[in-house]
């Protein structure tokens, strides 16, 4: 199947790459015009404007975009609807918030053009991994999209079918049509509210380890614990070993003290929005609430476990801090 992709960004030109490996053809643009070239020498089909790239398409045309969030995305949109036709299918795989889903989907339709909103989780991992999707928008595009996610999904690997089901569907291959526009943006939203609890969890945890050396102790009741050995340690076997914990493993052998970073932890927007969510359905959201609270604490202080959270940002999905607004 032929697919085109807009942002060859950390993720965007794995998904490319990912579906090239499955036998896709893609169509690849960017603003950079390097990261074009990169990936024309392994496969694709280069564009230098949107309307080239929509012209390289052949009908119905397939546009997935993997942008940041907010006015680049609009516009992104705005632009190749005035280039595709009806039956066009345009997929927003980044993180918007899923209200404006709901609208662009409304003024796509009008033009009798499908839209999908896909929330992808799998970060720079994903070229191997596979990518985690969650689906929004038009049903009958979701379906004839299935080659396009079945490649870039996970598959069911070496993770078994959970007992007591018969089957999963495609959730258990990694990927699922959550239901109308904004569906998909809705359940990536509130993933991410959940990971920023875990991650806190994790932070919190490790913070107390590795405050147990401190002077403020008794003298008999200082530890100096190898925080590098138990995050190793709890990947085996522990009710608590994860990917995060995965990710924080390799951050801790790489650098036990985390020197290379400041801890000035962002938040992508998600969080927020997963709170809000909260507040408006009244259900209480206390851990989800305080872990989104850090990150906003953590841009005036830099302790260990707020470094351990950019640490792992940076590891699932190549996050950089944030610069000081100082």
């Amino acid at each position: 199947m032929q697919i085109g992709i807009i942002g060859l960004g950390r993720m965007g030109g794995n998904i490319a790459r990912r579906l090239m490996r499955h036998g896709h053809d893609c169509v690849a643009f960017d603003a950079r015009p390097s990261a074009v070239d990169e990936l024309a020498k392994e496969g694709a089909t280069g564009a230098r404007s949107l309307e080239e790239f929509v012209g390289k398409l052949d009908p119905p045309r397939i546009a997935w975009l993997m942008l940041p969030a907010g006015e680049i995305t609009e516009s992104t949109v705005a632009q190749l609807a005035a280039f595709m036709q009806p039956k066009d299918i345009i997929i927003d795989g980044g993180n918007s918030f899923y209200r404006d889903d709901v609208r662009r989907a409304r003024e796509l339709a009008a033009k009798r053009i499908s839209y999908l909103d896909v929330g992808t989780s799998g970060g720079v991992w994903g070229l191997e991994r596979g990518y985690c999707m969650m689906i929004g928008g038009d049903a009958a595009a979701a379906q004839h999209l299935d080659p396009i996610f079945s490649a870039l999904a996970p598959g069911m690997g070496e993770i078994a079918r959970t007992p007591g089901r018969q089957s999963a569907g495609t959730a258990e291959r990694g990927y699922l049509y959550c239901g109308p526009a904004g569906a998909g943006h809705f359940v990536k939203m509130i993933h991410n509210g959940i990971e920023y609890g875990l991650m806190e969890a994790y932070a919190e945890g490790f913070e107390i380890l590795e405050q147990a050396a401190s002077q403020a102790r008794a003298p008999d009741e200082r530890y100096r614990l190898n925080v590098a050995d138990i995050a190793e340690l709890w990947r085996r076997g522990s009710v608590i070993s994860s990917w995060l914990l995965d990710l924080t493993a390799i951050a801790l052998a790489e650098d036990p003290e985390l020197t290379a970073y400041g801890g000035r932890v962002a938040d992508s927007g998600e969080g927020r929005w997963t709170v809000m969510a909260a507040i408006e359905a009244g259900v209480p959201s206390d851990v989800l609430s305080a872990a989104l609270y850090a990150r906003f604490r953590s841009r005036g202080e830099s302790q260990f476990g707020n470094k351990l959270i950019s640490a792992m940002r940076n590891k699932f999905g190549g996050h950089v801090e944030p610069k000081s607004d100082g």
